[in-house]
């Protein structure tokens, strides 16, 4: 198995990694009927820190609160569970998955008679797109696919049946070469990647499509409003031509599992000069060094196991 730990917490309780088991008949197998989100632990020089671990949840109660899915924990004690988790797992740094599923109950599309579970797991990951990528940069295309619709599949939910137009973004990145794929919304602006937020850097200022560009707001996204605000750079929402994104000086993508990913290439179009941006870089090291403590964590940020 690539990735594994010793233990889960599901449903109020730890048990083993090859115990966490569910049924083929659950709902949430068949209909997607599952909410997620994700959040990082990183090793510092000062011990172990968990990035924004309660606006990540947060988001997991809005995307369950869309799809009537009532989390019968609070946020305080699914905090206390991830910090515990870690800790009976050994992890200094690891990605953290917590998710809320319906299982065993009906077959029936209709939800409602399928209990409802809640589990939390952590296991090591290295970048997402590969370490080099945080500072060479990846190269992407414009995918065939775009986002769903407005009122259709609410893109501001982070569930997993949004994830099947991701895979096919990625899939088709993957067969064509490049690194990852970027979607049109409905309207064909840009939306976003499979997984991450896009941004694009015009004459020194910053920009990024709005959450009615089909996107998922992301937390690293709202992380760069405030990095770019402490930094003094202007940061504005806009809604994107497609265009833009091959004029742009610089262009990068952000999320739990990419961080902050510079984008050298567009449809093999050279974005700048081809290396990461000056400002790209700036927001990536302000970005580590909150995490680090190099800079100081005036967002109240992190969380120290």
């Amino acid at each position: 198995m690539a990735f594994q730990a010793e233990k889960i917490w599901m449903d109020g309780k730890f048990i083993n990694w090859a115990d966490a088991n569910i049924h083929i008949l659950s709902h949430a197998l068949h209909y997607g009927s599952c909410a997620f989100d994700s959040c990082r632990c990183y090793k510092t020089a000062r011990g172990s820190v968990i990035l924004r671990m309660r606006d990540h949840l947060l988001r997991l109660f809005d995307s369950c609160k869309i799809y009537y899915m009532d989390i019968p924990f609070s946020v305080e004690e699914l905090e206390s569970a991830i910090v515990e988790l870690l800790k009976i797992n050994k992890l200094e740094s690891a990605y953290i998955r917590p998710f809320v599923f319906r299982g065993l109950g009906t077959l029936q599309v209709s939800p409602f008679k399928s209990p409802i579970h809640v589990a939390l797991a952590a296991w090591e990951w290295g970048a997402y797109l590969g370490e080099e990528a945080l500072e060479n940069g990846i190269n992407v295309q414009f995918s065939s696919w775009h986002r769903p619709a407005p009122n259709t599949s609410p893109a501001i939910a982070k569930v997993a049946s949004n994830y099947m137009n991701a895979q096919l973004i990625t899939i088709e990145a993957a067969n064509n070469g490049y690194d990852e794929g970027i979607a049109l919304d409905y309207f064909g602006y840009v939306s976003e990647g499979s997984g991450e937020n896009i941004f694009i850097v015009r004459n020194g200022v910053i920009y990024t499509p709005p959450t009615t560009s089909s996107i998922l707001p992301g937390i690293t996204r709202h992380s760069i409003f405030k990095i770019a605000r402490d930094l003094d750079l202007r940061i504005e929402q806009h809604v994107l031509p497609r265009e833009s994104v091959y004029i742009a000086d610089e262009v990068f993508l952000t999320g739990t599992a990419a961080e902050i990913t510079p984008v050298t290439r567009v449809d093999k179009i050279i974005i700048g000069n081809g290396k990461r941006g000056v400002i790209t870089k700036k927001i990536q090291d302000y970005f580590f060094g909150i995490i680090n403590g190099t800079v100081k964590d005036t967002h109240n940020w992190l969380t120290h196991i």
